[in-house]
């Protein structure tokens, strides 16, 4: 273990030392990256970054014992490296990047890199030249904000380090594994926002390539699980993020009639950026989501591996929901959307909206097997739950068609997920109280409820409305959270508490950004108190502190009971420092056709 720690702080301390030179020759010999409109970066930005993370990280790995397939590792990275630097000086086509690409994968397989996902040795080999291929143009999509493609390289890397060292121990593939990983860690130094330099494809190519490579190795596996599904999702969980980021915007550029391989500011992490969140904390959000995703891999390897298929299963089903969240978020111009009347993509995206309900249903029927595999997991511990194994599967289509069939009647498929709340989940409770015990009836009336436990539907039903509660209201929550940590929107404090409710304020300001501060009451007694999440900060003079201390932009008044010198005195103070008072007015108004 001190061997890896070592060669993770040389390759750290090198990429430190070297990315500076780098940067410096790059601005000398004008090798920057200059602002464009399909480009997110501001500001002229020296290339060249990659070569540091590559020259480190080949040094290291020159010095590894018994090298084997790290020599392969070395010669394919530093000829994806070079072709890199030529693509970053010359801007070569996308049809010679391919070529190379392909060539590299076909080296890489030659050499014994390749998956063992079919029985056919043929369809193993395609998909492997498709695997490094596509994972090696992934991490060049992803290198689109500062440290966002250098983060997800550093912790998809330590998780696939782990794996490595859990199921081998300190092999030669691990100990350069750590210098990648410290290489990279040395150049994300400069590369956080706002960065003073980019990898470039030099970098973005020579990740991406060993990283697909290296989730390719057989490793023993001591003590870990065996079958097809950790074989399967193992390698990819790591590195789903920047799978994520491909697919979602292939998919999204095909059905809005651009060209998938065309740039432009439509990635997830511009799409976070879109609806409120800064650079920094939009990288910092796909960070968690790459971890999350190593997590559930360290999960798969293990002896029994139940835990990590289940966390396996909500994390792709938490994936697919941030995916349809994204995709609501406008990022093209009105002039790209008129292109799409008469196109033929147009009614395929309308009829794909209006089909949303088979998707619900669909999701539905992931969610159940789930939430009841999980309760005959808690229930039932090693050797008894392989006893009730039999009893799990005889049931489970009883209780997917029960659960089904109650969600469906009592109006769950109704609902619109943006607007998620307290009403929706007691239909959801009512559905699932209604689908347990129809299921039990039936487990009843067809196996005479023999060798059951019922502790086990309490703890599915548990479950399930935790989870269907929670695909349903993730619209909200992501919603609320963009919102509470959005970069941008005027900071606002609230003046009451028992007036319209956040929602309405937030209504009454249409399209425009707000940083809610927090509510002021003047009751001690409601101090420190939460409403709609927001604390209570403090009275009247606390407000008016507030606002010549210039952290404020405008006040909203939200309750009548505020007297005349108070309020000449709050309007007084606002106009001094430049603040808005603004009074939030509710008014029903009679209508008619001559009006």
């Amino acid at each position: 273990m001190t061997t890896l720690v070592v060669y993770f702080l040389v390759a750290f301390g090198g990429s430190v030392a070297l990315t500076p030179v780098c940067r410096l020759v790059a601005t000398r010999l004008g090798q920057v990256a200059r602002p464009k409109e399909d480009r997110w970066h501001r500001r002229p930005t020296a290339l060249f970054g990659g070569v540091a993370i590559a020259l480190v990280t080949i040094a290291a790995g020159l010095t590894v014992p018994d090298a084997g397939q790290i020599a392969v590792l070395i010669a394919s990275g530093a000829l994806i490296a070079a072709f890199g630097f030529a693509d970053d000086v010359l801007s070569l086509k996308p049809s010679t990047k391919l070529v190379v690409q392909i060539t590299v994968a076909s080296i890489l397989l030659f050499f014994g890199f390749r998956l063992h996902w079919m029985q056919s040795l043929l369809g193993d080999a395609m998909l492997t030249i498709a695997w490094i291929v596509g994972l090696t143009n992934a991490f060049n999509l992803i290198d689109n904000m500062d440290g966002l493609c250098a983060g997800t390289t550093i912790i998809a890397g330590a998780f696939m380090l782990l794996n490595v060292v859990n199921g081998g121990g300190v092999t030669p593939m691990a100990l350069y594994l750590a210098a990648l990983i410290g290489a990279t860690a040395g150049f994300l130094v400069y590369n956080v926002h706002p960065a003073s330099i980019f990898m470039g494809d030099t970098g973005s190519l020579f990740l991406g390539m060993n990283l697909a490579a290296m989730a390719l190795v057989d490793k023993p596996r001591i003590g870990s699980a065996s079958g097809l599904l950790p074989i399967v999702v193992g390698p990819v969980l790591p590195l789903l993020l920047p799978i994520f980021d491909t697919m979602l915007v292939t998919s999204l550029r095909l059905l809005s009639g651009r060209n998938p391989s065309q740039g432009g500011r439509d990635h997830t992490s511009h799409r976070l950026v879109a609806v409120g969140l800064s650079e920094s904390r939009a990288v910092f959000t796909l960070w968690v989501f790459a971890a999350a995703g190593g997590v559930a891999s360290i999960l798969m390897q293990r002896r029994d591996p139940s835990l990590g298929v289940v966390a396996a299963v909500i994390f792709l089903v938490a994936m697919a929901i941030f995916a349809a969240y994204l995709a609501r978020i406008r990022v093209y111009d009105d002039a790209d959307l008129t292109l799409l009347k008469g196109e033929s993509i147009t009614p395929l995206v309308a009829n794909f909206m209006y089909k949303r309900r088979v998707a619900e249903v669909l999701l539905d029927l992931i969610l159940i097997p789930v939430a009841y595999y999980s309760a005959y997991r808690l229930r039932f511990e090693g050797a008894q739950f392989g006893a009730n194994y039999p009893q799990f599967l005889e049931s489970l289509p009883v209780v997917i068609a029960a659960q089904l069939l109650s969600l469906y009647a009592v109006g769950g498929y109704r609902g619109i997920w943006r607007y998620f709340g307290i009403m929706d989940a007691v239909v959801f409770a009512k559905a699932v109280v209604l689908g347990t015990v129809g299921a039990q009836l039936l487990i009843l009336y067809i196996y005479r409820f023999n060798n059951y436990s019922r502790s086990v539907f309490v703890i599915d039903a548990a479950l399930l409305m935790l989870l269907l509660a929670g695909t349903r209201g993730s619209f909200r929550l992501v919603g609320e959270f963009i919102t509470r940590r959005a970069a941008v929107g005027q900071r606002c404090a609230i003046y009451g508490t028992a007036g319209a409710s956040l929602g309405t304020i937030r209504e009454a300001f249409g399209g425009a950004a707000l940083k809610i501060v927090g509510f002021i009451d003047d009751d001690p007694i409601r101090r420190h108190m939460r409403v709609g999440g927001y604390s209570v900060i403090g009275s009247f003079s606390d407000l008016l502190a507030l606002i010549r201390a210039g952290e404020l932009d405008l006040v909203i008044l939200n309750t009548p009971l505020l007297d005349a010198d108070r309020f000449r005195e709050l309007e007084r103070c606002g106009q001094e420092s430049d603040v808005q008072i603004l009074r939030l007015q509710l008014q029903l108004k009679h209508i008619s056709a001559a009006s």
